[in-house]
């Protein structure tokens, strides 16, 4: 009730300009996010570690933070790569290069520090390697336990649309 009577206190003028706030809040996180994946030339230039597969390197909830370079890809390199039809990308270290001479082209042979067998299993049917147009990024710098909170999210729903809920609410009504 007591949230109606402050809608009802503020007036049209004063949530027509939080309403703008918070568009504008959005669309600079929109153009900060696609400038830095012009800067990394990466779809995704920040993700989440997902699975503990690259343990002891990088842990589950670890922020890492890619750039995805014109240089030949090493081994040892950790990279991220996105197979087709597996909507969320992979975080693991390219354990074989084979490089096409006529053509420069790269083939790569992934593996997860914590695994005991390579990727191939993780690849589609048929595939032995993954090609560099499936590399998202290379992993340049981490934050530990940083991302806890996305995975909180996804695995507990409620707990997305309780705080996007809420975000909007303090967004519309705050007095500033």
């Amino acid at each position: 009730m007591e949230l109606v009577a402050q809608f009802r206190k503020c007036g049209p003028r004063a949530l027509l300009l939080q309403g703008l706030t918070f568009i504008s809040v959005l669309t600079s996180a929109f153009m900060i996010w696609k400038g830095l994946s012009l800067f990394t030339n990466s779809e995704s230039p920040v993700v989440v570690v997902l699975s503990g597969s690259m343990e002891p390197a990088y842990h589950r909830g670890d922020i890492l933070f890619l750039h995805n370079g014109y240089s030949p890809i090493e081994v040892g390199e950790v990279v991220v790569y996105k197979i087709d039809d597996k909507p969320i990308p992979i975080v693991h270290r390219v354990m074989k290069v084979h490089t096409e001479t006529a053509t420069g082209r790269q083939y790569l042979l992934t593996k997860g520090d914590n695994n005991n067998a390579d990727d191939r299993g993780l690849y589609n049917p048929g595939q032995l390697w993954i090609q560099r147009d499936e590399i998202i990024g290379r992993v340049k710098g981490f934050v530990p336990y940083a991302g806890m909170g996305t995975i909180w999210m996804n695995e507990y729903p409620q707990l997305k649309t309780g705080l996007l809920g809420a975000l909007c609410v303090l967004s519309l009504f705050s007095n500033d």
